[in-house]
């Protein structure tokens, strides 16, 4: 992709810096302007035309839907208390579900709601990890506000039946918020039904860290009733003021873009890595954590008989970057929240392994090795 972009020599030697540090985004080349105002293109116009299209480019690429009927909203993280606090100003609606696996991003600010007079709904989604349709309906109320529910486990690569609960939802008053930072790009079929709001986070899908987005769908005419809780500029629809930072936008876009292409390839290599990484394993004693049947390729979650997991990711240390959760919850060393939640035995939830990978940055790995070290380290079976 060639940007060309029109800049003051200020501007020049940020984008320039910008390019070094995330090559990946594209060649630019550069023309000049002044900033008098007299002149056509000014610091304001020039970042609406290069950021406008690629921001918009990522619904395009991954075909969430017709644009004209989408709004999306960069550099925003999954502070859920944005959407649920002025939603709940807006409509009165109070009560909100949600599940007991989601991400602390989503359970702390729920949790926080909690406190300020929100009535919350955890719920919890039995051993194999995945919500059923049924359980969540039964839950909705008059004054339900919102479902909100990830699309993909980040610990068990588990995919919750979100496609299913926005076609039903959208016959009701409730919204729902999709936190899709595991399944964009990847799972891409689910997030072409109507879902109200999908949060998505950059970095899964190789964008830089820093950017994501929220992306909002209209019912009919009507728009979800955001209001920001940040204030002090008209960017982003006057719902989050701040410079938009055109890097990490066109980054999004560009990692969405080749993400797309590339798609059937990093899902082939993901499904052998997988294949491979369990044939592996079938020398040791584990078993899996969550319903294999409807899971994503590119994580695993196990627990091995008789070892603790602590001590075998130090014993693993230089063979994989294995994890007991997420990498937001690296520093915690208490059971899983997640496998605590689908009900599995102490020493089971406690003792999980999450593995994941992305296959472009496999290829030195052997998983066979893995499996050496794993076999040798456990107790003889009695």
């Amino acid at each position: 992709m060639v940007a060309i972009i029109r800049c003051t020599e200020a501007e020049r030697a940020y984008l320039e810096w910008q390019e070094e540090l995330f090559p990946a985004s594209g060649r630019r080349e550069w023309t000049w302007t002044t900033t008098r105002p007299r002149e056509l293109w000014t610091k304001g116009s020039h970042i609406t035309l290069v950021a406008t299209p690629d921001r918009y480019g990522v619904l395009q690429v991954t075909r969430l839907g017709q644009t004209r009927r989408l709004r999306q909203v960069a550099d925003l993280q999954q502070k859920l208390e944005v959407s649920h606090i002025t939603l709940g100003q807006k409509t009165g609606r109070r009560h909100i579900i949600t599940s007991a696996i989601e991400h602390k991003a989503v359970i702390e600010p729920l949790l926080h709601l909690q406190e300020k007079g929100f009535e919350v709904d955890f719920l919890e989604p039995g051993p194999g990890g995945r919500l059923s349709r049924e359980a969540v309906l039964d839950k909705v109320r008059e004054d339900t506000l919102l479902v909100s529910l990830m699309h993909v486990n980040n610990e068990t690569g588990v995919i919750q039946p979100v496609a299913e609960l926005a076609r039903e939802l959208r016959e009701t008053d409730t919204f729902m918020h999709v936190d899709a930072a595991q399944g964009y790009g990847k799972v891409p079929e689910d997030l072409k039904a109507p879902i109200d709001l999908i949060s998505i986070s950059g970095h899964k899908i190789g964008a830089p860290k820093g950017v994501g987005a929220l992306v909002t769908r209209r019912r009919g005419w009507n728009k979800v009733p955001l209001e920001p809780i940040m204030f002090g500029g008209g960017q982003e629809r006057k719902l989050r003021p701040g410079t938009l930072p055109v890097p990490l936008i066109m980054g999004l876009y560009e990692a969405a873009k080749i993400f797309q292409q590339g798609r059937p390839r990093w899902e082939r290599d993901a499904v052998a890595m997988r294949e491979r990484l369990l044939a592996a394993l079938g020398k040791t004693r584990f078993q899996i954590n969550g319903d294999a049947e409807h899971s994503v390729p590119h994580i695993l979650n196990v627990t091995f008989d008789g070892l603790n997991a602590e001590a075998l990711i130090v014993r693993l240390k230089g063979q994989a970057a294995v994890a007991t959760g997420s990498a937001c919850t690296s520093a915690s060393y208490t059971p899983s929240h997640v496998l605590t939640a689908m009900g599995l035995p102490p020493e089971v939830a406690a003792n999980g392994l999450r593995f994941s990978w992305f296959p472009g940055q496999v290829a030195d790995f052997n998983p066979e090795e893995l499996a050496e070290t794993i076999a040798h380290a456990q107790p003889a079976s009695s």
